[in-house]
Formats: C-alpha cells, sequence, structure tokens
C-alpha cells in the first residue's frame, strides 16, 4: 500500500475543492517553473529551478531529462537522491484527485536510481537506493533498493539478490 494521505470531500469531487487545497498563486508559479524546466537542457539550472522555486530536495549530480512532468500542486513532497537518472518525458505525482477524496503522499526516490523514459510515479512511493525502473512503468508501490521492476502494473522482474 502507499503511504498517502486521504482528505474526504463531502460536494462535488474533490477537483472542484483544488484551489480550497493548494493557492491558485502557487500553482501557477509551480506551472511556470515546471515549464521552463522541462525545455531547458541544463541540468545544473534545472536542479537550480527546482530547488529554489519549488523547495524541492535534489541530491547532488541529479539528472532530470527534458519533459519530465513534475507534481505542478505539491513539488515540495518530491525527493530525489545523488547521482540519479529521471527519464525522458516521466511524470512524478505526489497527489491524486478522485471522487470523493484527494490524496497527498511523498514521493521519495534514493541515490543512484535510474527511471527509464515515459514512468508515471505514484504518491506515496518509495524507490530504493539503486534500484532501476524499466521504460513506461507504472510505479504503484515501492521498489526495493537495488531491485530492477518494469510494467504496467509493476512487478518486480530482478532483486538486488537476484543479480
Amino acid at each position: 500500500m502507499r503511504k498517502t494521505t486521504s482528505y474526504p470531500v463531502k460536494t462535488a469531487n474533490s477537483l472542484w475543492h483544488v484551489y480550497k487545497t493548494v493557492p491558485f498563486l502557487k500553482v501557477v508559479k509551480n506551472f511556470i517553473v515546471i515549464q521552463m524546466a522541462r525545455y531547458t537542457p541544463f541540468l545544473g539550472m534545472k536542479n537550480w529551478l527546482y530547488r529554489t522555486f519549488l523547495r524541492m530536495d535534489v541530491g547532488k549530480e541529479t539528472s532530470v531529462a527534458l519533459m519530465v512532468m513534475l507534481d505542478v500542486m505539491f513539488p515540495e513532497k518530491i525527493k530525489i537522491g545523488r547521482n540519479s537518472v529521471i527519464g525522458y518525458n516521466t511524470t512524478i505525482l505526489a497527489h491524486e484527485y478522485l471522487i470523493k477524496e484527494y490524496r497527498l503522499g511523498e514521493v521519495i526516490i534514493g541515490d543512484n536510481v535510474l527511471i527509464g523514459a515515459n514512468s508515471t510515479i505514484l504518491p506515496g512511493v518509495t524507490i530504493g537506493d539503486g534500484a532501476i525502473v524499466g521504460a513506461a512503468t507504472l510505479v504503484h508501490k515501492d521498489v526495493p533498493p537495488g531491485a530492477f521492476v518494469g510494467g504496467n502494473p509493476m512487478q518486480i522482474i530482478r532483486t538486488k539478490e537476484d543479480i
């Protein structure tokens, strides 16, 4: 089970309550910063934007590829360790708005992690140090350190012990 906190809503679906949960101007600022970072090829600048304007914890020498889409509403809940690679067009979410509730959860990506292109990481997930996430994987649960995972939904292909 993912580590998320659930917030029930009583009236319309939870997305109608979005600006009660996160300030509109915060979303606008985050959107602009994330869009700038998505298109810049300069890794140092990208990490500086994330740390400075989004309050993300991004480790030294981490590489976030072009077109990576970070959570626009709660990017500060995303932590990426040292020397990790986040592949092209990956989406990392720290929230999910559902019909009768919304959920928030930290995403923790360890050191020396490789996430393949076009992957989606859901809220409340921890990806352990040295893990490899295959391209186009839906990460819906924790990934053990050193494991190789892939698929939709994600399955463990090899563990650290197998290797």
